[in-house]
């Protein structure tokens, strides 16, 4: 790709102006992908740059990670080691910054055993349980961004040989967050007041619950008295602004934990676990999914669904309109960074404490009254379409359209 050097560049600045928006001193956590030794070095520079303290990175390799699946014992994947938890920990208690740069292909586990794969999700999943939190309740700044993986692209770019697929996707990544910009900062400014306008809205209207319709889905999800409808542009507890995800075209909440009844289907693939689940439908009763079906995944969708109690009741309501710009674009990414940004979704698992007034200063105690689900896991799914009407229900059983035919109507 002609000037990527110099696009890299501009990435790795704004995702530390923009993503977790560095602070003299501050610590940084940085997770990466060997294969993206070039962007972890700029957006370490970058962060030196800003006045940061410590930039540390942790290392990840795709062919390692296949091969401990495939070779390890049994008992590696039920064990997390205590030590991860604690430097994860060490870095939170710190008030540090975490970068998190997603390459790998969405295929990297299949074939695996499921049962491996969720021994580790749930090990995992409950030695982070903290950090969780700790980035759930905006404790610290945080940010999730893409990388142009090699199996990842021809994943995306099936047709292309390797080296265009990878230019391609690159160029996806570049203009999903707003490179071609003039001034991709202030973009990224004006797009975050755009997001939080609508949530403005959504919060005036005070629903108490939405009708979702589409074909294959009829479901009703009840929303807490307290909810907050926000965007990924958020602020920490000590007041450092951040973007959550990058790209994001989100407007979110969270649902009550008891209050979602119906059927809901899929409409994007999910890559879950190296795997991918697909055409796929749940059914709720008071909350609770009892029932799981899918074309493709499902052993793996129901070890998802099975993580703990917590996971079979949802975390997330989010509206993406039909016509964003990941989804005129075309591209179906097999990423839930991109995907769920091109459709409404919503999430399996825990819910954000800051979509509950004052839920940021609240204990896990605290958030469950208020009807915020617990879990040790948080995964989006896609449901949206040019299909789907949502529909705004009050106290008064008013009803305000929400959508109408995968479009704002509000």
């Amino acid at each position: 790709m002609d000037n990527l050097d110099r696009y890299l560049d501009k990435y790795a600045e704004l995702i530390v102006k923009v993503g977790v928006n560095v602070q003299s001193g501050q610590h940084v956590f940085v997770t990466g992908a060997v294969d993206q030794a070039t962007l972890v070095r700029l957006v370490a520079a970058k962060a030196y740059e800003a006045g940061a303290g410590n930039v540390h990175v942790e290392w990840a390799d795709d062919s390692l990670s296949r091969l401990k699946y495939e070779k390890a014992a049994d008992e590696v994947f039920s064990d997390f080691p205590a030590w991860e938890t604690a430097k994860r920990q060490a870095f939170v208690d710190k008030g540090a910054a975490f970068v998190s740069i997603v390459s790998s292909s969405p295929d990297l586990l299949k074939g695996i055993d499921s049962a491996r794969i969720g021994s580790f999700q749930r090990a995992s999943g409950q030695g982070l349980r903290e950090f969780r939190r700790a980035i759930q309740s905006d404790k610290v700044s945080w940010t999730v961004v893409a990388a142009a993986g090699q199996a990842w692209s021809q994943k995306v770019f099936p047709d292309d040989a390797p080296e265009a697929a990878v230019e391609k996707l690159w160029t996806a990544i570049f203009n999903s967050v707003r490179l071609h910009e003039e001034d991709p900062v202030a973009a990224w400014r004006a797009h975050n007041e755009t997001l939080h306008g609508k949530g403005d809205i959504l919060n005036g209207h005070r629903f108490r619950k939405l009708h979702y319709r589409a074909p294959g889905t009829d479901l009703t999800i009840e929303l807490p008295e307290r909810h907050l409808w926000v965007a990924a542009g958020s602020t920490t507890v000590t007041g450092i602004d951040f973007m959550a995800n990058m790209p994001t075209e989100e407007v979110f909440t969270v649902p009550l934990r008891s209050g979602t009844n119906g059927y809901v289907s899929s409409t994007k693939p999910l890559s879950y676990g190296g795997n991918i689940i697909d055409r796929f439908k749940l059914t709720f009763e008071n909350g609770r999914i009892v029932k799981v079906e899918a074309e493709e995944g499902q052993d793996i969708l129901q070890q998802l669904v099975d993580m703990d109690e917590g996971s079979h009741y949802l975390g997330e309501v989010a509206l993406v309109p039909h016509e964003s710009p990941i989804s005129q674009s075309g591209i179906l990414f097999f990423n839930t960074l991109f995907d769920e940004n091109a459709s409404n979704h919503l999430a399996i698992g825990s819910g954000y404490a800051f979509n509950i007034e004052g839920g940021k200063t609240m204990s896990p105690e605290e958030l469950e009254a208020s009807g915020v689900n617990s879990s040790i896991t948080h995964n989006d799914f896609m449901i949206g379409s040019a299909e789907m009407d949502i529909d705004g229900i009050k106290d008064d059983g008013t009803s305000v359209p929400v959508f109408r035919k995968g479009a704002w109507a509000i």
